[in-house]
């Protein structure tokens, strides 16, 4: 694309940045330092502060001469769980896995080659893990719900995705060579689990199996996180009950779906 329409799109792609920016850091954000780590000049810097802060995605701190995050951010963060919540039944399920498994659930869902968590269960006994909320969707090659999308992924697609995320080393037991990743996920592909073992955090391991939909098509996973010596003892019983689990969600979702463009019983 060229001309007019070029530009405008590029407007929007550095104001995203200097959004990104502003939310990565630890505090206030200077204009000048905005302007010198994404590589701007200080006035279209300025340019696309002030429209940030017009909409209402970043407030100017006058005392300060800084910027941070503005309520549009909240808004949008609470709009984003709306939308990703998951059916009413789905819920119930990953309650019915968490009592089972004596381990913290989730249901993930996939959103345009990318896992989201739209449900957690959980309680004092048995917490999730602490980054593990709604709406994350980092990692995908050290999650055990990410890993169930890469494998369904064609292999073109699936490089795409891990040259965007990348593979850091989240903890020392992440796969992140990728040939080692391929192997894993073929073996994610004949099995039909996925399990992570001291790969997203230390000491504890998950487990996720896909939940499809009516077409058979991949759409989220039913996942359990738990400390790895109990993965260990309990990993046959913990499968059972993630595996039915995610059989159980695949039928509601099939369900809700039908519900929503009117086939049911037809």
């Amino acid at each position: 694309m060229s001309g007019k329409g070029a530009g405008l799109l590029q407007s929007v792609e550095r104001a995203m940045r200097v959004l990104d920016h502003v939310a990565a850091a630890g505090g206030p954000v200077a204009a000048r330092d905005v302007a010198r780590a994404l590589g701007l000049t200080l006035p279209t810097t300025y340019h696309l502060l002030t429209t940030l802060v017009t909409g209402g995605y970043l407030v100017h701190l006058a005392e300060e001469k800084a910027y941070a995050l503005g309520h549009r951010v909240d808004d949008l963060a609470r709009a984003l769980h709306r939308q990703i919540a998951a059916p009413a039944e789905v819920r119930r399920i990953a309650a019915v896995v968490h009592r089972q498994a004596h381990a913290a659930a989730y249901y993930a869902a996939l959103r345009n080659a990318e896992m989201i968590v739209a449900h957690v269960d959980e309680c004092p006994t048995h917490p999730r893990i602490r980054t593990l909320g709604v709406g994350f969707h980092e990692a995908p090659h050290a999650t055990a719900f990410g890993k169930l999308m890469l494998a369904t992924l064609e292999p073109a697609d699936r490089e795409a995705v891990l040259d965007r995320t990348g593979t850091p080393a989240v903890t020392p037991a992440t796969v992140t060579d990728r040939e080692l990743l391929r192997r894993q996920l073929r073996q994610v592909r004949g099995t039909g689990l996925a399990v992570e073992v001291n790969e997203f955090q230390p000491e504890l391991s998950c487990m996720a199996a896909p939940v499809n939909d009516a077409a058979g098509r991949f759409v989220g996973a039913v996942a359990v996180s738990l400390p790895t010596s109990r993965m260990r003892s309990d990993r046959w019983a913990v499968e059972r009950v993630v595996r039915l689990g995610a059989v159980r969600a695949s039928r509601a979702v099939a369900l809700e779906s039908a519900a929503r463009t009117g086939r049911v019983g037809g």
